[in-house]
């Protein structure tokens, strides 16, 4: 079976997390939705269609049958799929889910009803959801790795699953409002309190002494400490210390500096404003609690303070005093007086850097992104 899993028109919608990625591929609950197609459908093929600038990475595959990257499939989605004839097309909620071929008979999707995302601030308002469906995905019919005892868990141990290999010692545990799934050597370290739910991804570290409230996602090699609420963090992001994040999507290879912090709520307790790359300027919204969007790359100097729906875009630095404009485009090196770009040339220097830490290193398809984002600025 081959499938591509397409962007629906939705692109722009998810920026900055999508200008490096089509939908599909970003983490929300436990997995992108690519990684769960590979569960569910084990042999299956899968391609994207995408921004062009994306495509050499994302490539598509020679296949009739596509699927909204924004769906988050359940089992009765993928049964629905899987008996889809030719030219025949499902629909839920006026929505085309899937179609194969040219679609033209409308087939009526009957079951268990999926989470769709249609907005940035939809991966972590619906995180809840979908963290409760992979935990059950992924633990179904397993044996958890026991608790050491010198944690404390509070509520239901069924609501805890622990890989083989993962580390977790001296924190304190609560599963009574959701589960806490801790991947292959993940660590939570001691003093740490978690209350769920909670996905901490392969690889991933909670620092000593951190407070982490659900639903929230960290992952694969991220290292999170300090006080976090509501968020999610892509891959090979840090925010190693002290401050306060909350309502908000990190993506891959940012640094958070020491004692930064976000306001995920207006003084006033009124909607929020944010930027739209649709628009090309701040749109009302809404949404009462948001924070921060946060792009591929970027990071932020100690002490930094973000506004309410801040919207930062791919491989930014910002630093200084003060709280730094609310949209920040992206390749932007923001002090506290003036913003300036950032030369393609030293951004890819400084993204190798941070990656070489791990023995990684860009391909030339990055390259190409970042050429096309930092000459195009969507």
């Amino acid at each position: 079976m081959k499938i591509n899993l397409i962007d629906n028109g939705l692109h722009l919608s998810f920026a900055p997390l999508s200008l490096t990625r089509p939908i599909a591929e970003l983490r929300m609950g436990i997995f992108t939705n690519t990684e769960r197609y590979k569960h569910f459908l084990p042999e299956c093929e899968i391609g994207y269609h995408t921004e062009l600038y994306l495509s050499k990475k994302y490539k598509a595959l020679e296949t009739d049958l596509s699927i909204n990257g924004n769906v988050i499939p359940n089992e009765d989605l993928i049964a629905a799929i899987c008996k889809l004839e030719d030219n025949q097309s499902l629909v839920f909620r006026d929505h085309v889910i899937a179609k194969k071929g040219n679609g033209e008979e409308s087939i009526s999707f009957t079951g268990d009803p999926p989470v769709v995302i249609n907005e940035r601030w939809h991966l972590y308002q619906l995180n809840e959801n979908v963290l409760k469906q992979d935990f059950g995905l992924i633990t179904n019919n397993r044996i958890s790795q026991k608790l050491s005892k010198s944690n404390t868990l509070i509520g239901p141990s069924s609501s805890l699953f622990i890989e083989e290999g993962a580390n977790i010692e001296g924190a304190i545990l609560n599963t009574e409002v959701g589960p806490i799934y801790v991947a292959k050597n993940a660590e939570i370290m001691e003093g740490s309190l978690i209350r769920g739910g909670l996905a901490l991804c392969e690889n991933a570290c909670v620092k000593m002494g951190a407070k982490i409230y659900g639903a929230t996602s960290i992952g694969p090699y991220c290292k999170v400490g300090g006080e976090l609420n509501n968020v999610i963090f892509q891959s090979f992001s840090n925010k190693g210390h002290d401050g306060f994040l909350g309502n908000s999507v990190i993506g891959e290879w940012c640094n958070l500096g020491a004692d930064t912090n976000t306001s995920n709520l207006k003084n006033n307790y009124s909607s929020v404003k944010t930027y739209s790359y649709i628009d090309k300027t701040e749109v009302q919204t809404d949404i009462q609690f948001m924070g921060l969007f946060m792009g591929d790359y970027s990071k932020s100097g100690i002490n930094t303070m973000f506004n309410t729906a801040s919207c930062i875009g791919v491989c930014c630095n910002v630093f200084g005093s003060g709280f730094p404009g609310k949209h920040i485009p992206s390749f932007s090196w923001v002090s506290s007086d003036q913003t300036t770009p950032f030369e393609l040339k030293k951004s890819i220097t400084a993204a190798n850097n941070m990656m070489n830490r791990r023995n990684l290193k860009m391909e030339q398809n990055d390259l190409d992104i970042f050429s096309h984002l930092s000459s195009s600025q969507p």
